[in-house]
């Protein structure tokens, strides 16, 4: 991938991270009764046009029965009619979404809170007002979903597996076994009778596979990135030379890779033997940048993990790039010693109260507060950021993207040189 798609692509990974914070975050909010606002705002819907619409709603809010609901409504309405003063004739480049509300804040209480997010990852495609007791983020969501889309196909004259390549997560859908007897005949059958039923059994199992194949893909045909068979020579062969598979689908077959299983972990194996033809896929790029770390590791070399050792590593800028987990969801905490001025890090769950930290200068117990909490992940970027170090956020979907996450804290590094922290 050439340097500008690398910053592309990095630039991307960030604002989907950004924007998937933001919804696990509205996922939390409740509201009591239909009070929670959502619109979603194409970016070719001029701005003027939407203020007309909330006003409109705003008016039609005076007829809401409940003085507590109606007063909610009006007034996330109102919240929003003010954000869209910052916008001029039209939304930015792929649209605007807009979450306002009163949510639930414990002890019946409430909060009105307002979220804009601008130029989401793929565009709003039609304009969507919607009022009810949580927001609405499934389109935000279906748009954050990995992208690129591949079928597989792994099989044998004894089993088969038909599953997706969605991004970086693979998915088996369907499997079959055959009844295709082994080469071996029983009894007074005839060598050529028998022959002659092997390979009848054998071609309705090609028909079979084909047929799960063709009910899966066929739909998602104008979607579809390329198709992968895997198996042993010949059967992939023969299956890809007999026309079973829809023309359709048989157009987008990339290749055919040899994979010695053909069970769930067969589909693993052939996307990982199909890494030329999936060279630019997310998941390859993944498994490149792990592949690499584990050799440095190894190596003992350009390799660090772990919060404090990588965060100190970013801060001296020997840092290539930063290797962080897509599941990683922790806060970094600062704790300033009084007795000895020394300031340590540390990153503990989101979820979880400031803790104690005992100093590692002087053993003082030092204390912090929520104000001395930030996400892990602004954190650790905001320095690769201030070096020119590239962010790379690595998937779970393939045991060494587990690994970084279970094994080494969800944060590593690729190291421009060895410096022995």
């Amino acid at each position: 991938m050439s340097q500008e798609g690398e910053q592309g692509q990095e630039q991307s990974d960030r604002k989907k991270y950004e924007f998937r914070k933001v919804i696990e975050e509205l996922e939390n909010f409740e509201g009591s009764g239909t009070q929670l606002v959502t619109i979603y705002i194409p970016e070719d819907r001029q701005i003027s046009d939407v203020v007309a619409h909330v006003t409109q709603e705003h008016s039609e809010a005076a007829n809401i029965k409940s003085k507590q609901t109606r007063t909610n409504v009006q007034d996330a309405l109102t919240s929003i009619k003010d954000r869209l003063r910052y916008y001029s004739t039209f939304p930015p480049e792929n649209g605007l979404v807009i979450f306002s509300g009163a949510v639930d804040s414990g002890g019946g209480q409430t909060e009105m809170i307002t979220r804009a997010l601008e130029s989401p990852p793929q565009p709003v495609e039609s304009f969507r007002y919607h009022c009810d007791s949580d927001f609405l983020i499934e389109p935000l969501e279906h748009m954050l979903a990995d992208q690129g889309l591949y079928g597989l196909i792994v099989l044998d004259r004894r089993e088969a597996n038909v599953g997706w390549l969605k991004g970086k997560r693979i998915e088996p859908v369907k499997s079959a076994s055959s009844l295709v007897p082994g080469k071996q005949r029983k009894g007074g059958q005839s060598a050529q009778r028998f022959a002659r039923l092997r390979l009848e059994a054998i071609d309705n199992f090609y028909q079979e596979v084909a047929g799960m194949a063709n009910d899966l893909f066929v739909a998602k045909r104008h979607e579809l990135d390329g198709i992968l068979v895997g198996g042993p020579s010949p059967t992939k062969d023969e299956f890809l030379d007999g026309d079973y598979l829809h023309h359709e689908i048989q157009d987008k077959v990339l290749g055919k890779f040899d994979v010695a299983y053909t069970d769930e972990s067969g589909l693993k194996d052939l996307v990982d033997n199909a890494e030329d033809a999936l060279a630019d896929a997310e998941v390859m790029q993944d498994k490149n940048e792990m592949e690499t770390f584990f050799k440095q590791l190894h190596a003992g070399e350009r390799a660090t993990y772990g919060f404090e050792q990588t965060r100190r590593n970013l801060i001296m800028g020997s840092v290539d790039r930063l290797l962080i987990s897509e599941d990683l969801r922790k806060d970094a905490v600062t704790y300033n010693c009084e007795e000895c001025g020394a300031t340590e890090h540390e990153m503990i769950d989101r979820r979880k109260s400031t803790p104690t930290h005992t100093c590692t200068e002087c053993g003082n117990e030092v204390e912090a507060t929520d104000d001395d909490r930030e996400d892990a992940i602004d954190h650790l970027i905001e320095i690769a950021e201030q070096r020119g170090t590239e962010t790379k956020f690595i998937s779970t979907d393939f045991e060494k993207g587990e690994q970084l996450y279970n094994a080494f804290g969800g944060v590593a590094g690729i190291l421009r040189y060895s410096t022995g922290v």
